[in-house]
């Protein structure tokens, strides 16, 4: 697949490949388009021995602002996942570890809103430099469910966790560096020309030695219990999708539509969508 509909993919750098999310109007939400398109390309340059790192960014005002609720469900999903109850969570969480094994490094280059599948995507890399005035959160836990992928007790510890667990706030580049979520901050305007070179220096590294780095890192987490952890997740997921309040959302966005929903849900807290200096798109 070369022909890519909904993302960009340069070359910035020698040994370096940029891949840009590329659907600004709708603030970069995960359209099954675009994680086809965007899964291909990461599988594409772990197998091109003239790449070594890949850094992924969005394009316009956000890195991602979560999954398409508009599915289109005639859609085939970018790689099979068994059927069944919580076959969705199952799917997205199989889908960050396609990313975490991979052999090459992946770093996300966040700005701008990065929320629910936004976040999933940015964690699964194994670098991430943001934006000081990003913002991160996850939104859905408001009213639908935990997430998908229930990495933040692994990754900001449990106390920042059931913060943002239990409210559904966001956090700034700057908060999101302090508890662990990333790995360091920089002025927006900064940011592209920061993270390239972090991804030349990663590239310095002859990739068939890189590989083993990475999995140093992750077969010690695994030890620890990140991957059955997170899997286990899945089930709560799914669990919450069945509460009268999950119910009541999805019927209002049936009624009344996305967008009202959405703003409905964020106007007691004044945020994303309903903040009046920043607007926000799909999740």
């Amino acid at each position: 697949m070369t022909n890519y509909k909904s993302i960009i993919v340069d070359k910035p750098h020698e040994k370096v490949s940029r891949i840009t999310l590329n659907r600004p109007d709708k603030r970069n939400s995960l359209s099954t388009n675009l994680r086809t398109e965007l899964f291909d390309a990461l599988e594409s340059n772990d197998k091109n021995p003239d790449i070594s790192v890949t850094i992924i960014r969005g394009s316009g005002k956000a890195f991602s602002a979560g999954y398409d609720l508009t599915k289109d469900l005639d859609e085939l999903d970018p790689y099979y996942t068994a059927g069944g109850l919580g076959h969705w969570p199952r799917h997205v969480v199989e889908g960050c570890f396609k990313i975490w094994d991979l052999a090459k490094p992946v770093i996300a280059q966040v700005h701008g809103y990065c929320l629910a599948g936004g976040t999933e995507l940015a964690q699964s890399c194994d670098l991430i430099y943001v934006a000081d005035d990003a913002a991160i959160g996850y939104p859905v836990v408001r009213n639908i469910s935990p997430p998908d992928n229930q990495f933040y007790p692994w990754i900001v510890g449990m106390r920042k966790s059931m913060e943002l667990m239990l409210t559904g706030n966001s956090m700034s580049g700057k908060e999101a560096v302090d508890c662990g979520f990333a790995n360091a901050s920089f002025p927006k305007i900064k940011l592209e020309e920061e993270v390239l070179k972090v991804a030349i220096n990663v590239a310095g590294v002859p990739h068939d030695v890189q590989q083993f780095n990475k999995r140093a890192v992750h077969r010690q987490m695994e030890i620890m219990g990140i991957r059955s952890g997170i899997r286990a997740g899945t089930e709560m997921q799914q669990l919450s999708m069945h509460t009268k309040s999950a119910k009541e959302f999805f019927k209002k966005v049936k009624e009344e539509g996305l967008t009202k929903a959405l703003s409905d849900r964020d106007s007691k807290f004044g945020d994303y969508r309903e903040d009046k200096n920043k607007k926000n798109s799909d999740e």
